[in-house]
């Protein structure tokens, strides 16, 4: 009897449970039927709007320039900086005319209230009928949320202490036509953002300081450089061959040359070109396309910077990098010690590690023990690290690392001496030829850039070239990989000993605004298109 009570108790939430999700269900379906229909009538009055402005010869489109010698945030700065007037007093500022987007509109009768958002902030408007006219203002009260106005008034701040443009010329420079988000709800759907920018930039104003600063930092970068002594340069983005790096390529067709043609997965191999023909230090701020997978850290095209000085090793490489971030994370953050993700970050002090001293530290396995590759195999083996058929010491080796230690990488650490098996672009070191000498530096257990003492020797580097593109070709039985030649050539002619460095500059920026996905410091990252 109470198990057969339990029973039929269990079926009744159960029912009750079905029943609130399909009412929730509905409750949502209507909700967004609502919204559609509100936004529908919306869209329909704004037409009707333009068209009625365009019946009176007055069609906002046809203006082409407005007079603005101002800007919200410093008209607000410098009006601050004035000393305050005794109680009671009002004190007036410059007349200006400033230009933007209205944002809230409030207010009745012959007195209005709106607020201004140009490109450095918002600022109030206080529109008056007696002031701007009786026709300016009734034109001023069809105004829509989103329309794009120019002002011209006398900066004053008001009895509640906010500093505004009283408005004696309020015109209509375009109509929006679209709605923008509610204030409430605002614009939170994250695909929605990455594919309306426009609409993000609008509504979400710390969106746009994010790329404020990585203009800055890109800006930062480059004078570091130039103070360097190095050069910038622009080098092809459509190439004639696929060189045989695992990057994948996007191709497109020349149709004056009639050849296929690909963009590039690198700036590395023309730079270095330019090292041979003199030009001792050069650095390339660039666009790079890989047509690979997407994910919160990867995106089909991405920007990257990389530089190349002659008479350098990776050494003087490691010193540049340890320098220019401290640099960057001042002048940026204010401090070198940041925050990302919840983490703190100390970019003014940096570890370096060998990668056999950084899997000894972590993974608790010492490569020098090893006598041989099957012995290698086999610790691996104990150490459930998975590794390929007839893997090498330094194959080994590099699994340990992916496995144990880059995770732990949190705090600024510069990871030397890799395996020649994984470093094909990078000079063997003369003690210890199993080893070259490159570098890859992380933070937040996340890979940001990759340095090398540069390989010069142009014999080595056909060998290499040519086994890069076998193993390619072997993989992949259709590609049409090859020996870059002419890079080969200019090697010939003679490459001094260079220290290189690539490094992402989405990667840094997502670092240095606290930003979770590389598609929040993109404008525009690649997206499915919706259907």
């Amino acid at each position: 009897m109470i198990v057969d009570l339990e029973q039929r108790l269990e079926n009744v939430r159960d029912r009750l449970d079905t029943a609130v999700e399909k009412a929730a269900d509905r409750a949502e379906e209507a909700a967004q039927q609502l919204t559609q229909e509100v936004f529908t009538e919306q869209v329909r009055v704004r037409r009707e709007k333009l068209n009625a402005l365009q019946d009176e010869g007055r069609d906002p489109f046809t203006i082409t320039k407005y007079p603005v010698n101002a800007r919200a945030a410093r008209i607000k700065a410098e009006f601050a900086a004035r000393p305050e007037p005794p109680e009671g007093e009002e004190v007036s500022g410059p007349v200006v005319s400033i230009a933007g987007r209205l944002m809230t509109k409030r207010g009745m009768g012959k007195v209005g209230f709106a607020d201004l958002q140009d490109s450095s902030g918002r600022i109030q408007l206080y529109v008056r009928k007696d002031l701007v006219g009786e026709e300016s203002y009734a034109a001023y009260k069809k105004f829509d949320i989103g329309d794009i106005v120019g002002v011209t008034g006398e900066v004053f701040r008001t009895m509640k202490g906010e500093i505004s443009v009283r408005a004696q010329e309020v015109v209509l420079l375009a109509k929006s036509l679209l709605p923008l988000p509610d204030k409430w709800s605002g614009l939170k759907d994250v695909d929605t953002r990455y594919r309306q920018r426009y609409v993000d930039l609008i509504v979400n104003p710390n969106v746009k300081l994010t790329f404020y600063k990585r203009s800055r930092i890109i800006n930062e970068i480059r004078k570091y450089l130039d103070g360097k002594g190095f050069l910038e340069v622009d080098t092809p983005i459509l190439t004639p061959c696929e060189i045989g790096a695992t990057a994948r390529p996007f191709i497109t067709h020349h149709n004056t040359l009639d050849m296929d043609m690909y963009l590039r997965i690198e700036t590395e191999l023309y730079l270095k070109r330019l090292v041979v023909g003199g030009m001792d230090r050069v650095y390339e701020v660039g666009r790079i396309f890989r047509n690979e997978g997407m994910d919160t850290k990867h995106n089909p095209e991405f920007t990257s910077v990389e530089l190349y000085q002659a008479y350098t090793d990776y050494k003087g490489i490691m010193d540049l990098v340890e320098e220019m971030n401290t640099m960057l994370a001042e002048k940026i953050c204010g401090s070198t010690v940041i925050t990302y993700q919840g983490t703190e970050i100390d970019m003014g002090h940096w570890e370096r590690l060998t990668m056999v001293e950084a899997v000894k530290k972590y993974a608790g396995v010492d490569h020098d023990t090893w006598e041989s590759d099957e012995a290698a195999r086999a610790c691996a083996k104990e150490h459930h690290v998975e590794v390929p058929a007839g893997a090498t010491k330094g194959t080994v080796l590099a699994e340990f690392f992916d496995a144990f230690v880059e995770e732990n990488l949190v705090q600024p650490t510069i990871i030397y001496d890799y395996p020649v098996e994984i470093s094909p672009l990078a000079k063997r070191k003369p003690e210890d030829p199993a080893f070259t000498e490159r570098f890859e530096y992380f933070i937040c257990a996340r890979e940001m850039g990759n340095a090398f003492s540069e390989l010069n020797d142009p014999i080595d580097q056909r060998q290499r070239f040519e086994a890069q593109v076998a193993a390619k070709r072997a993989q992949e039985p259709d590609t049409k990989a090859e020996v870059d030649e002419d890079y080969v050539t200019a090697m010939e002619y003679g490459m001094p000993p260079i220290g290189g460095l690539g490094f992402g500059v989405d990667r840094l920026v997502m670092l240095l605004t606290d930003s979770a996905s590389i598609r929040d410091v993109l404008l525009f990252p690649t997206m499915k298109p919706l259907g």
